[in-house]
């Protein structure tokens, strides 16, 4: 059976030596490691081969102890799992296993997928990008991946992804729908929603292109290739890479209005609330449907919501939080679901799926039930025309926050209005910020509710606060 000593080497009491492993096994195996950790020797105590029970501070003993017993485990697994070691093979199993990425092999000739993916993944794992924005960069890679083997180019090199190349993947993702019953094998990994089954837009197709255009640039910088077949492009850059927006839409304070005081069946009262509470809110639907009763902060009496956008949470070096005044509508509906809940989310239920149980379904049967038929300009890519259709029919989640924003917006004094800054200058947001309470008087307004004050325990102080 094998065994493990920790001991040291050196003859000067006032200096660190490293902890040094003896394995045995019987009398024929005796193994030597090395180990990296130092400990003074007035610390150690050679004949039980760890700290000194006296004298060492607890810090420093609990820290040496723990790290020889986990390094003595180590090297008994390592042993177990080849008994045929030599110290210098054990001493490298060992650094494999603490250093890994020493030892990944990177290929010498990469394919474009393979190296984009790598990417990616640095980037992702540095904090460059967010989780949101690396599933979009991996849905592209996927694309490319189809691609090539469509194009009979599977393996394609980055060096190899000519201007003329890059013309074609923005073909195939126009018209990518028309060729997927011809190669079924390609979409078998993708669900039927996921699976393209009409012509991408031309804003998609953009969005797309600019991800793929970033890590070109990426390596055109580093020197991997020479110049990015982007710059080659020319004066079609610009129109391959624009994207236009339709006129923003949202709900208007009346139609608001009707939604909150209207009546509306059991099977639509939930969703009714969600909606409201999130258009109070402004959240993306990510967050909002994470929020718990953790995301609660009172300040002045004033309750608020607080968290971290999980779209740029991983984004940059800033990790602000967003801090939203509760407004008495969004309280009440709050309150109204407290005693339901069992996992201390604000509303009990959020409606999973797509279709019928979907929540951006539900958004649209409420609008229909309250009538909200007011059309909308949508612009068509394939005829390039307008279509005007009713909101009701386009309505979902983002509805709630671009209402919230453009309420918000109504209410407050344009910053720059007293002409002391030109529009844009940093230093109006530099010398001045608003508070939680100017905020509370606002919102407050927006959505044309009364301001009340709230103990520490989210319970209301009084009705009214003149």
């Amino acid at each position: 059976m094998s065994t493990v000593k920790a001991f040291i080497r050196t003859g000067k009491k006032d200096k660190e030596a490293n902890i040094r492993f003896r394995l045995s096994d019987g009398r024929s195996v005796q193994l030597f490691h090395k180990s990296e950790k130092k400990v003074q020797e007035a610390y150690w105590d050679e004949k039980s081969g760890k700290c000194k029970k006296r004298f060492v501070p607890e810090e420093i003993k609990k820290e040496i102890d723990s790290f020889v017993a986990e390094r003595e485990t180590l090297l008994k697994s390592l042993y177990k799992a080849n008994k045929d070691l030599t110290s210098a093979q054990l001493e490298t199993l060992v650094d494999k296993h603490l250093h890994p990425d020493k030892y990944i092999v990177i290929p010498e000739v990469e394919t474009m997928c393979v190296m984009f993916q790598r990417y990616v993944n640095d980037w992702y794992n540095a904090g460059e990008i967010g989780h949101g924005r690396k599933k979009h960069y991996d849905v592209v890679i996927r694309e490319l991946k189809r691609f090539f083997i469509v194009a009979g180019i599977d393996g394609c090199h980055v060096k190899a992804f000519t201007k003329d190349v890059l013309l074609s993947f923005r073909e195939f993702l126009k018209n990518e729908y028309k060729i997927v019953d011809s190669y079924p094998g390609l979409y078998i990994d993708l669900n039927m929603r996921n699976r393209p089954s009409k012509e991408r837009s031309q804003n998609t197709i953009a969005e797309k292109l600019l991800l793929l255009q970033a890590f070109l640039t990426e390596l055109e910088g580093a020197d991997i290739i020479e110049i990015s077949p982007f710059r080659k492009i020319g004066k079609p850059k610009k129109a391959i890479m624009k994207q236009q927006y339709d006129a923003p839409f949202f709900l208007n304070k009346s139609e608001f209005t009707t939604i909150l005081n209207g009546d509306c069946p059991d099977s639509l009262q939930r969703v009714k609330d969600l909606f409201i509470l999130q258009t109070c809110f402004g959240c993306r639907v990510g967050d909002f449907r994470n929020l718990t009763f953790d995301n609660i902060g009172v300040v002045d009496g004033i309750p608020y919501i607080h968290y971290l956008p999980k779209k740029t949470q991983k984004d940059g070096k800033v990790r602000s939080e967003v801090n939203t005044p509760i407004v008495r509508i969004a309280y009440d509906i709050i309150m109204k679901y407290r005693g339901a809940l069992s996992n201390n989310k604000l509303m009990p239920f959020y409606p999973d799926g797509n279709g019928e149980t979907g929540y951006n379904y539900q958004i649209k049967q409420l609008l229909k039930h309250y009538e909200i038929t007011r059309t909308v300009a949508v612009f068509n890519d394939e005829t390039e025309q307008n279509e005007y259709l009713q909101i009701c029919d386009l309505a979902s989640s983002k509805l709630a926050r671009k209402t919230h924003v453009d309420m918000m917006n109504k209410v407050q004094v344009d910053k720059y209005a007293a002409g002391l800054h030109k529009r844009g200058s940093s230093a109006v947001d530099r010398y001045t910020e608003l508070e939680i309470t100017d905020r509370f008087v606002l919102i407050s307004a927006a959505f044309g509710c009364d301001r009340y004050e709230v103990d520490n325990q989210f319970e209301i102080k009084q009705e009214e606060v003149k």
